[in-house]
């Protein structure tokens, strides 16, 4: 039997049809991928942190962002404090009384809405060390209602109630604060937890950054120290009381006069002026104006011969003498020759930094060999140096890295030819041609500063000029640009 037309049909062209199903495919993964491309670099752009900056310009301050845009409007008589940067609460302080004092304070995020207006007052907790390093504290703000004080987080969240009569920070020490309740002080952190109570005439730091433990002022003006667990390390009876780098001795003032005590009160030495530091059994000592080293059990190491003594690291010290630096050991045995004008012992990095004259640099290792001779600029990961004009990198190994090694994130990097300055990108390609004479490796908000006769400008990322160089700034130590904005002479605003 024949088969009916609907039958009569031509087969498939397998190929063809297999050809199009992997077109298909192909313009499916196509889409995929350009759809994660877009997805990350959306994310990317999402991730991308906002940072925040107080400006200024003509008699007026404001707030703007890593881009240059205009977060606050330039209207506010006073700077406004941004207490985290990347956070956008800003407290704006107005109609201040020069006479009296008196001034009023409120917050405003960046869309310009005021935040926790059911306080009298709202401030940032202000905080600096002995570097005149100046910090807020971050995540916190200091309230105050019915004429009490009290602390809330950027969510309005409570820390402390407002019953206190005074809240304030402790010199250098972070997240920990000092409270008076009913003319007592004590100290909470930044949970509002009680760590010492409130029951002391006077909390003083015990070392520069070092929160564990305080020294305590009684009412009768005795000190001692206590941990923040609560434990009375040293009982409140000497006139005055200093931390020497040791759980276990102390220097304590009696009778007008230092003592070398352990954390029992026993004195184990009173023949000096002063008890400056100790490492293990050895104490730096001072009399008459000068420093040696004893031990703890009273021999003498080093005679008081040095107008300064510190202690480095392993069995060196920093001494001082007829006005200049060098690296001494337990022995009195010079290891770096005393010749510089200043020496520190940077710890984090364990290496030693001597300046030589204002303007050269040496950096030695902890084998107190020399590494490097110049000027330097110490970041987190690396040391960027100023050597015979030019600027070079290294790790903190002392190894030299290209810009593009240690600049991961920037898009271009300063390249120099024939006494001129320009741009090249990851490749070495040249994105911007050489023609400026002096010329900054971009910011982290992706800004690099050019120089073209006498005067600054700046250039985005892409190598494109955002402010064409007019500005003079030849007073200046920080040269910095977000967009047209500068950073201003004290480095803590920008400006045009």
């Amino acid at each position: 039997m024949k088969k009916g037309k609907r039958y009569d049909e031509p087969k498939l062209n397998l190929k063809k049809v297999f050809g199009t199903i992997i077109t298909l495919a192909v313009a499916v993964m196509i889409i995929i991928t350009i759809n994660k491309i877009l997805k990350k670099e959306a994310e990317k752009i999402q991730n991308d942190k906002i940072t925040y900056f107080s400006a200024y310009v003509d008699g007026k301050w404001g707030v703007i962002d890593n881009t240059g845009k205009t977060i606050v409007d330039m209207k506010y008589d006073e700077m406004i404090t941004i207490p985290n940067p990347e956070k956008p609460v800003f407290v704006c302080v107005y109609d201040v009384n020069e006479e009296t004092g008196e001034y009023k304070t409120k917050v405003i995020n960046e869309k310009g809405k005021e935040l926790f207006t059911e306080y009298d007052k709202v401030e940032a907790i202000e905080n600096f060390d002995s570097k005149q390093n100046i910090w807020y504290e971050e995540n916190l703000l200091r309230v105050m209602k019915n004429g009490k004080y009290g602390v809330i987080d950027y969510d309005g969240k409570i820390i402390l109630n407002p019953e206190y009569e005074e809240v304030t920070s402790l010199k250098s020490i972070k997240e920990n604060l000092l409270v008076k309740k009913d003319n007592k002080k004590g100290i909470i952190n930044n949970l509002g937890q009680v760590i010492v109570p409130i029951e002391y005439k006077e909390i003083k730091v015990l070392k520069e950054g070092y929160k564990n433990e305080y020294i305590i002022i009684d009412e009768n003006d005795s000190s001692g120290i206590i941990s923040t667990s609560g434990t009375i390390l040293v009982a409140p009876a000497y006139k005055e009381i200093k931390y020497l780098n040791s759980n276990e001795i102390y220097a304590a003032k009696i009778e007008e006069k230092w003592n070398l005590i352990n954390k029992k009160g026993e004195v184990l030495n009173n023949s000096y002026d002063d008890y400056t530091y100790s490492k293990g059994d050895y104490v730096i000592v001072k009399k008459d104006g000068k420093y040696g080293i004893i031990t703890t059990a009273g021999e003498i190491k080093i005679e008081p011969t040095y107008e300064e003594l510190r202690y480095a690291f392993s069995v060196y010290y920093i001494a001082k003498l007829n006005s200049k630096y060098g690296i001494i050991n337990t022995e009195n045995i010079s290891l770096i020759p005393l010749e510089y004008i200043s020496m520190s012992y940077l710890e984090s990095k364990n290496i030693i930094i001597a300046d030589k004259t204002e303007t050269e640099t040496v950096i030695f290792d902890s084998n107190l060999t020399e590494k490097l001779r110049g000027l330097f600029i110490y970041e987190d990961d690396y040391i960027k140096a100023r050597i015979n004009g030019q600027d070079k990198y290294y790790t903190y190994k002392f190894e030299e890295k290209q810009s593009q090694d240690i600049l991961t994130k920037n898009t271009l990097f300063v390249s120099k030819k024939d006494g001129k300055y320009g741009f090249v990108d990851r490749q070495g390609n040249v994105v911007v041609n050489y023609i400026y004479d002096e010329a900054k490796e971009q910011n982290q908000y992706g800004f690099a500063a050019i120089k073209l006769n006498g005067l600054w400008g700046a250039i985005d990322k892409g190598g494109k000029v955002v402010m064409q160089p007019q500005v003079n700034l030849d007073n200046s130590i920080y040269i910095d640009f977000i967009r047209e904005w500068h950073l201003a002479d004290e480095g803590i605003y920008y400006t045009k």
